[in-house]
């Protein structure tokens, strides 16, 4: 049985996983909450290319971590070589018990559910649509890496696709109105409103950007690779969302703006008339589903590295005979994100630890001063400590405002992640 993981990919599916990862059903749905919030077109533009530039900082720094240690795992092996096993466990725990599930969960009922737009559907069809999504997915990725890869890039390709049509169809079919944008420079009526709001809102639609780093193990050159696909992917990230958010404002005047999914609609009936809603939920159905794809790929294989290092499971370390694929942990994040799909419960759960997610990523990228930095042969971090002390004071600001809008979420995250202390004490300390 083959023990590691092969070098396969190249940099083009380490971007499209970046891609494929963070544009899901965020970008159809924050724009609202983020027009409705700040009600300037200056400003919403400002907030996304704001944290679209701290996210590039981000992803500059992640890529000396991946550079200096590629293997699977990512930001598992990352905290492991910088704040020890503990800290690594801690994050482990979490990602595989709710974070990865429940965002696996959330995306499979999502894309029932915009599914059940096109075709109708009732609520125990729409469940099972998402257990079956999470099963063919899976198993896609078990049956082989390139089969995975393949389909996550054709995927990929339909996503941006789409999304560019969306934008052109938008802007040069003359369906909207120039004036939506006036008055241009408008000052928010409430800058603590448009700041969490904005923020927040922003920040969450680039959630996921560091995900590429879990496939660091199978990346080919991955000191060459996952720098360039690590700015790709983030550079393309930020160029669609602005110009998804300008063709939304320019469709969709911001006093008429509904709830999410209102605006979403909304835009699409100015473009396309009865028929807008399903061809919106279209695009949302190949872009949760290309999401989906890469969760499946990457996520996996944290736990992996976590049971090589005897954090998890010994036999969750072991591939496949035939597939050398890390079957069995891919295995356990379907049946936890199936069993959330069944309970009901995955929305709220994951509601709690976004605020954690974010303060583990800015440890992670903190991680570049507690390492050994002095080999500076391979990839080094542009305009270090410039870079990375960006990225965390960014963060920072925005996890800050999560903390002040949702502390009982947050807070109750963190106890989460603390109950795993006496796990790590108990069960794996002696590893």
């Amino acid at each position: 049985m083959a023990e590691n993981l092969k070098r396969q990919f190249g940099l083009w599916t380490a971007s499209a996983l970046i891609v494929g990862q963070v544009i899901a059903v965020g970008i159809f749905l924050t724009p609202a909450g983020m027009a409705k919030s700040v009600q300037s077109p200056f400003w919403l533009f400002a907030i996304w290319i704001v944290i679209g530039l701290a996210t590039l900082c981000g992803a500059l720094s992640y890529a000396e971590l991946t550079a200096r240690f590629p293997e699977a795992g990512g930001p598992y092996v990352f905290l492991r070589e910088a704040y020890g096993k503990a800290t690594a466990f801690l994050f482990g725990w979490v990602v595989l018990l709710v974070i990865d599930p429940g965002l696996t969960a959330i995306f499979s009922v999502g894309l029932a559910g915009y599914f059940s737009y096109i075709v109708p559907m009732t609520q125990p069809a729409q469940t099972v649509l998402a257990i079956a999504t999470v099963i063919v997915v899976g198993l896609i990725n078990i049956r082989g890496a390139r089969l995975g890869a393949g389909v996550l890039n054709v995927l990929i390709v339909l996503k941006i696709g789409s999304l560019v049509a969306l934008i052109v169809i938008g802007f040069l079919g003359g369906f909207g109105d120039w004036g939506n944008f006036d008055p241009f420079f408008a000052a928010p009526p409430d800058w603590t409103a448009a700041l969490i709001g904005g923020s927040v809102g922003a920040y969450f639609a680039f959630a996921g950007w560091w995900e590429v780093s879990r496939i660091a193990g199978e990346v080919e050159e991955p000191a060459k690779n996952l720098p360039k696909a690590l700015a790709i992917g983030v550079g393309t990230i930020t160029v669609i969302y602005t110009l998804t958010s300008a063709v939304f404002y320019y469709l969709v005047p911001v006093s008429e703006v509904g709830d999410e999914t209102t605006f979403a609609a909304q835009a699409g009936a100015a473009l396309f008339g009865a028929f807008g809603g399903k061809v919106f939920a279209a695009l949302v159905v190949i872009s949760v589903l290309g999401t989906i794809f890469a969760y499946l790929m990457a996520s996996p294989r944290l736990y992996y590295a976590m049971a090589k290092d005897g954090l998890f499971f010994p036999s969750f370390g072991k591939l496949h005979e035939k597939w050398e694929t890390p079957h069995r942990a891919t295995l356990i994040q379907m049946a936890l994100a199936c069993l959330l799909i069944v309970s009901g419960s995955f929305d709220q759960i994951v509601s709690y630890f976004f605020f954690v997610a974010i303060v583990f990523i800015m440890i992670i990228v903190g991680g570049l001063f507690a390492i050994d930095r002095a080999d500076k042969s391979g990839y080094v971090t542009p305009l270090f400590p410039l870079t990375p002390v960006i990225f965390i004071l960014v963060t920072g600001f925005v996890a800050a405002m999560l903390l002040l809008r949702d502390p009982r979420e947050s807070l109750l995250g963190v106890g989460i992640v603390l109950i795993g202390i006496p796990v790590y004490l108990i069960v794996f300390r002696r590893i």
